[in-house]
């Protein structure tokens, strides 16, 4: 009996120390940094898990953990990291990003362009925190502002993938399959739609690119459903190759590529190798039908940004653009897809060139497609 009361009080001991030490690491952390993802959250196998990427390259180059993280992500004790996930229509971002602030983390991330709103309200109440908007455009910062916004020149990256997407096609129509009916999202639009008429002058008839969105609402990222009706469709309308920029609801569209017997291009992250990577049989057959994604380096931002703030102990204020020359869009090669597309290579290697040179312009949002197609006549 006295030996059970000893071994009990010896645990009860050794529960102490170890509970002291997580709180001292707490405390003893040189940097805390904070994230919020977007809508879907970790696991959309896009946006946010390429978000989620950078902080695993801080921690693993800054000797850092990843805070109740299911990935055990654990390189020492120098910083923390520490991300949240909005509920239902991510109505809560503002107070997930506050709750980060007043736990003292430093910098703090909203990943996507719909944090905004929450970015410009608690930047203005925490004035000694830096804030950082992954998509996020604030009017009239500088560089002495406590908000940065990393955006992304996505139309660069989109215009390579549209011209993969005509030159596999056949000769047969290509789609994009945008998650949201807005402005950030016609750039991945318009560019795909450049990319593919400037390598394929029979793309440059009416009809042979099509578009379509799911949802003038935010759900249309997190709604793979919507992504699978609205790639069939396209599908059924002549379509070989669909493209799409909707966040996890890209799910849908290589679903529905799986059904159809057709492919899909994927976006911000490489999706071929998120998929082949999959423990669910099922999703690891729709590595299969991606042909390539437009990368958008998420990661890069989160990290880049990181590591200023950590090497200086500060990040100006105002505004960082990452495309083609910056290698912050791309598109994937991997041992998936390089021999399908090789007989490609030397004219996307020639398209990206012209690109970062300028003699290529690629039209943006803003731009009226009709009439920039008119140029190439």
């Amino acid at each position: 009996m006295k030996r059970l009361y000893l071994l009990i009080a010896v645990l009860a001991v050794l529960a102490l120390l170890f509970t002291g030490c997580a709180g001292d690491r707490t405390k003893t952390a040189k940097t805390k940094i904070g994230l919020v993802f977007d809508l879907a959250g970790r696991g959309d196998n896009s946006f946010n898990d390429s978000a989620y990427n950078g902080l695993v390259r801080i921690a693993k180059e800054y000797k850092g953990w990843i805070e109740g993280d299911p990935s055990k992500v654990d390189f020492g004790n120098k910083v923390m990291l520490k991300y949240a996930e909005p509920k239902g229509g991510g109505q809560d971002r503002e107070t997930l990003m506050r709750a980060l602030a007043e736990e003292g983390f430093n910098p703090i991330y909203g990943i996507g362009f719909a944090f905004s709103d929450s970015i410009a309200k608690v930047a203005a109440d925490f004035p000694k925190t830096q804030f950082v908007g992954i998509d996020v455009f604030l009017p009239d910062l500088t560089e002495a502002s406590n908000v940065t916004c990393v955006g992304y020149k996505e139309h660069e990256g989109s215009f390579l993938v549209g011209a993969v997407a005509a030159l596999k096609s056949g000769g047969s129509k290509v789609g994009f399959l945008g998650g949201v009916d807005i402005g950030l999202i016609h750039r991945f639009d318009n560019g795909f739609q450049a990319g593919a008429m400037y390598a394929s002058p029979a793309h440059r008839a009416p009809g042979m690119v099509l578009s379509q969105y799911i949802s003038k609402e935010f759900s249309g990222f997190n709604d793979p459903a919507g992504g699978y009706n609205v790639a069939m469709n396209l599908f059924k309308q002549g379509c070989s190759i669909v493209y799409h920029a909707a966040g996890g609801s890209g799910d849908g569209l290589f679903k529905a590529a799986m059904e159809a017997k057709k492919l899909g291009i994927g976006v911000d992250a490489d999706q071929a190798l998120v998929y082949d990577s999959s423990s669910d049989s099922a999703v690891k057959e729709w590595a299969k039908v991606v042909l390539t994604s437009m990368f958008k380096r998420v990661d890069t931002g989160v990290f880049s940004t990181s590591k200023t703030f950590i090497d200086t102990k500060k990040l100006p204020g105002g505004y960082i653009t990452l495309g083609l020359a910056e290698e912050g869009v791309g598109y994937a090669v991997n041992d998936l897809n390089k021999d399908n597309l090789a007989d490609v290579q030397a004219k996307l290697d020639e398209l990206k060139a012209k690109i970062i040179s300028g003699e290529i312009k690629v039209p943006d949002e803003n731009t009226d497609m009709k009439e920039w197609a008119k140029t190439l006549m």
